[in-house]
């Protein structure tokens, strides 16, 4: 079983989509950075928490991994020209770089839209103009 923590801003999403049927715009997603921990494996359960290592610790809830894939992400001067690669873990690699695909990319990710994800991570990814790492969506148990 692997954990994943929150921030307090994505827990109505994903307890949005952890819900059959799901409500409005469900998260169940997460893009995390590739490391020397072990991230989930499909069919795996998860567990999903806000404010680990913290005594506000909270279970969201859990969920069952479906699939994990490569995933690059590339910022430019002008949001119009982003774009998001997928690839791997079974599936035909899939290049994200209209706007309204980027919109939907993003909401699946618990934001409004691609402009929020973008401020998002440029507050707290200072100076990253390109990043790699895995993309793990999930399913409600």
């Amino acid at each position: 079983m692997v954990a994943y923590s929150y921030q307090p801003m994505f827990v109505p999403p994903i307890e949005r989509g952890l819900k059959t049927p799901p409500g409005p715009r469900p998260k169940r997603q997460t893009i995390r950075a590739r490391g020397k921990r072990r991230h989930a494996r499909p069919g795996e359960e998860l567990q999903l928490y806000t404010g680990m290592r913290t005594k506000h610790c909270r279970l969201i809830g859990r969920a069952r991994c479906t699939s994990v894939r490569g995933i690059k992400i590339a910022f430019r001067k002008t949001w119009r020209r982003d774009w998001v690669r997928i690839y791997g873990g079974g599936h035909k690699h899939e290049i994200i770089d209209r706007p309204d695909i980027l919109n939907g990319f993003a909401q699946r990710d618990g934001f409004d839209d691609w402009c929020a994800l973008r401020r998002f991570w440029a507050q707290k990814h200072k100076n990253v103009r390109d990043f790699e790492g895995l993309l793990i969506e999930w399913e409600p148990l």
